[in-house]
């Protein structure tokens, strides 16, 4: 039997030799340096993170994602439109979805949580902390969702162990997309493996599918979450102070006079007596901030 083809007119075949060359000129497609120079520069002034020679590479790889959505086929004519009075209403939200790191999971840095339990929540709750009005915790950064949900965990133990505590969470991300999958709620089931049995049954929903098993967030949790977008770059203001806030691995991608704005805003932001908890590859160390340490990255708010 003869192979039947598809009618084309020479037209039609160079137009698809055109559409095939232009797709793979995205792929052999390098930055040049002024781009680099340029969204390196945008990058740290308005997201504050920073942007050295050695994330080039990195940095063109996550580019090309928006590049095939644009349809573009050069960092030059990306960055021409990041530039324009268009891109800068429309594309920087994306630009920074596509930069940020998002690396995070339930339960991460375990003595946290053993803080949590026997040093900050019993001395917040000796003062009366969550008690006729409700606790405010900030999760500062919160990623794709993991911490202010593991927050949500910890603290609703609490208040189970302590009749009439009450609490809600602000968790803030400067990607619109990692929010909406935070506020999805919704998790690969390995994603749970930290999360202590008894946690899982009470506050884990699993889904039905043997191929592809997932686990969504208990509406009791998800309810007690408010997500919010902030860029930290920007002077912001909380509507009420915080009791506490965690900001953990975030400041690392931030230069150290950043870090130090920073820091002093987030305790602008924080109640006196109220706590801070950063990362462990985090330091405060040499900063003049109206903080003491009561533990290993964890500080409380003085005066």
């Amino acid at each position: 039997m003869k192979e039947s083809r598809p009618n084309r007119t020479p037209l039609d075949e160079e137009a698809l030799k055109k559409t095939m060359g232009q797709t793979m000129q995205v792929f052999r497609a390098e930055m040049g340096d002024d781009e680099f120079k340029r969204f390196s520069a945008l990058i740290q002034e308005e997201f504050g993170i920073k942007m050295p020679p050695t994330k080039r590479i990195l940095l063109q790889s996550r580019f090309q994602k928006r590049l095939r959505v644009l349809g573009m086929h050069s960092y030059k004519e990306y960055c021409d439109y990041v530039f324009s009075k268009e891109g800068r209403e429309k594309e920087r939200t994306n630009l920074i979805d596509v930069v940020t790191t998002n690396t995070t999971h339930f339960f991460r840095e375990p003595k946290h949580w053993d803080i949590m339990n026997n040093i900050v929540m019993p001395e917040l709750w000796r003062r009366g902390v969550g008690k006729g009005k409700a606790l405010k915790m900030w999760s500062a950064g919160c990623s794709s969702g993991e911490e202010p949900y593991t927050l949500a965990m910890v603290l609703s133990e609490f208040g189970a162990r302590n009749s009439g505590f009450d609490f809600s969470i602000l968790a803030t991300d400067i990607s619109t997309e990692i929010l909406q999958k935070a506020q999805r709620a919704v998790y690969s089931m390995d994603k749970a493996e930290e999360i202590p049995m008894e946690m899982k049954k009470k506050y884990l929903l699993k889904s039905k599918s043997r191929t592809n098993p997932l686990i969504k967030i208990d509406n009791s949790l998800r309810k007690k979450v408010k997500f919010q977008r902030l860029n930290f770059m920007e002077n912001f203001k909380l509507p009420e102070e915080q009791d506490i806030i965690f900001c953990r691995n975030v400041v690392i991608y931030f230069d150290r006079d950043t870090q130090v704005v920073l820091f002093n805003k987030f305790c602008n932001n924080l109640k006196r007596g109220g706590y801070l908890f950063i990362g462990h590859s985090e330091s405060l160390s040499g900063m003049n901030l109206p903080i003491k340490q009561v533990a290993p990255t964890v500080f409380q708010r003085l005066g």
